[in-house]
């Protein structure tokens, strides 16, 4: 729904955390359309996703069809955080967060998701493509997107990231999506988007690290090749993961082939990553992820 909201929690688990936020929703006069927690019972931690509605009436009837009054939740709903030390974060679905999308030379990924974009599938908007090859010129100016060209070498990295950074506070980006970029991001470009860089691996994590993972795969005979969606941390290949998926493979199958059913995965796991994302359906925690249906 556009006209609805969503809020976020982790905190420690303790009993009546479910209803604690029900009642608090209900006082203030509205309806829950999805609701789904998880417990961490090992760490003893509690997870929940929470939507609602902002312009129903709600079961009560007290605002009276009165659009909700979200800034005021925040405020109530600040306060019961507080008591219960929780972290949260609380969005309008109508606030389309900004993705900025990087690719180097490989055009696949960065094609898939301009399509599920344009087709609605992706609820952002994409203000700039950013790359250090000039492949993907022809492919944004199609979408009428800004194209941002900025070469990588090992001499000019520094100032490269300066210029990405730059670039992406003067297009207020959310979200940066690593769509086939074949660059490694120091920890100080990370450290300013936590948990907001999402990153598609050619290969199964942790399996088959690094930049030749089909290669790898096929000399070790495997019989499942894979790709991995993740959070990007300044451990190269470590952060939480999103999204895999696999396919199988056969002695017959040669690294050509390898590569071409794993461009197929590619493409699925980072889409659904960068969707679940936009949906607000991801919550981290250490190096794992919870994902809410």
């Amino acid at each position: 729904m556009k006209d609805s909201a969503v809020l976020l929690i982790d905190c420690p688990d303790r009993k009546g955390l479910v209803a604690r936020v029900a009642g608090l929703l209900y006082e203030h006069g509205t309806n829950i359309l999805h609701a789904d927690q998880h417990q961490d019972h090992d760490l003893g931690l509690f997870f929940m996703r929470v939507e609602w509605g902002l312009a129903d009436k709600g079961p009560n009837e007290r605002n009276g069809g009165i659009h909700f009054d979200l800034e005021k939740f925040k405020v109530d709903f600040g306060k019961l955080a507080a008591e219960l030390d929780m972290r949260w974060n609380l969005n309008a679905a109508s606030q389309r967060p900004r993705v900025a999308l990087f690719c180097s030379q490989y055009l696949h990924c960065m094609a898939d998701l301009l399509h599920r974009w344009r087709t609605g599938e992706l609820d952002c908007e994409i203000p700039v493509i950013v790359s250090n090859h000039r492949e993907v010129e022809n492919l944004a100016a199609f979408y009428n997107i800004p194209f941002e060209y900025i070469p990588v070498t090992t001499a000019t990295r520094a100032e490269a990231e300066a210029q990405q950074l730059r670039l992406l506070e003067r297009y207020s980006v959310d979200l940066v999506v690593l769509a086939r970029y074949m660059q490694i991001l120091s920890p100080a470009f990370v450290a300013r988007y936590p948990a907001a860089i999402i990153n598609v691996h050619h290969s199964f994590l942790p399996a088959f690290t690094g930049a030749r993972p089909y290669h790898a795969a096929h000399a070790r005979g495997v019989k499942l090749i894979g790709a991995t969606s993740h959070y990007v941390t300044e451990i190269l290949d470590d952060g939480p993961i999103i999204e895999q998926d696999v396919a199988r493979v056969s002695h017959r199958d040669q690294v050509d082939d390898l590569v071409a059913r794993g461009r197929d995965l590619e493409r699925i796991v980072l889409s659904r990553a960068v969707r679940w994302h936009l949906n607000r359906r991801i919550l981290c925690y250490g190096n794992k992820t919870v994902v809410f249906d």
